[in-house]
């Protein structure tokens, strides 16, 4: 299948490793110009020497915080300097908080929000303007199955993560018009540096694929790869998805209990 990414441009946040990494790498090897960000510059060159190993193409390095406005304004206008416009955004940048309400002070529920949600906000308006001079483009929202469906002890990420999925649609119904997609992708389950300290701390006797099938609450029995995850998101960027928006997708192996 032709997905139509060869000259496009793509900015993903959060890129230095997992999802967006593995995002970037399959946007380089469709033809997709990139730029990958995050607050760890040397993590960032690692990233970037990986998907130069891989596909023998470079990508745009910039170390940025997207709860600083300035850094979305930069990481948005530096990409378009660099390649002359700005066609796809990935908004990817976040961690993982889980406490029961008790346990969440209000300083963590303003920095939860602030990077998931804000940063959210901060890249798209930066980068919707260079969209619509280009005729169009397609925004992913990276959130996690948990906003459908919290669970106890899922605070603040599954508030961040359905205030996101709220964003989602509001924003594909105002851009619509300019040709501009926007969805979101709904994570569920996926091989992590977080997920696999939680497997060598509790289950170090047991290989990743026995440990991965432990989880029984996935119907498919496993923990995803990245990989996984970055197809889905390639697809929803690319022109072969070109009447989606305003959508989730659930990259969860089943889990979630809704659609």
């Amino acid at each position: 299948m032709e997905l139509g990414l060869t000259g496009k441009v793509a900015l993903i946040t959060g890129s230095s490793r997992g999802i967006g990494l593995e995002t970037a790498l399959y946007l380089v090897k469709e033809g997709a110009e990139v730029t990958i960000c995050a607050r760890n510059e040397k993590r960032l060159e690692e990233a970037a020497a990986y998907i130069l190993e891989q596909t023998g193409r470079e990508v745009l390095i910039i170390e940025a915080d997207v709860t600083k406005e300035a850094d979305c304004e930069r990481i948005v206008s530096d990409t378009v300097k660099k390649y002359g416009r700005l066609d796809i955004l990935v908004n990817n940048a976040g961690t993982s908080q889980a406490h029961p309400f008790d346990e969440v002070g209000t300083e963590l529920w303003q920095q939860d929000l602030d990077l998931k949600l804000f940063g959210a906000i901060r890249c798209s308006r930066n980068a919707v303007p260079f969209m619509r001079k280009v005729g169009g483009g397609a925004i992913i929202n990276v959130t996690a199955a948990i906003g459908k469906t919290p669970p106890a002890a899922s605070l603040p990420t599954s508030v961040s993560r359905a205030a996101g999925m709220a964003l989602t649609k509001a924003m594909s119904k105002d851009l619509g018009p300019d040709n501009i997609r926007v969805n979101t992708v709904c994570i569920g389950l996926i091989r992590s540096e977080q997920i696999e300290k939680k497997w060598k701390n509790e289950n170090p006797e047991l290989t990743w694929e026995e440990y991965s099938s432990k989880q029984h609450q996935i119907p498919l029995g496993r923990i995803g790869n990245t990989d996984e995850a970055a197809k889905v998101i390639t697809f929803l960027v690319s022109d072969a998805a070109s009447y989606v928006t305003g959508t989730s997708v659930n990259i969860d192996g089943g889990m979630a209990g809704v659609l």
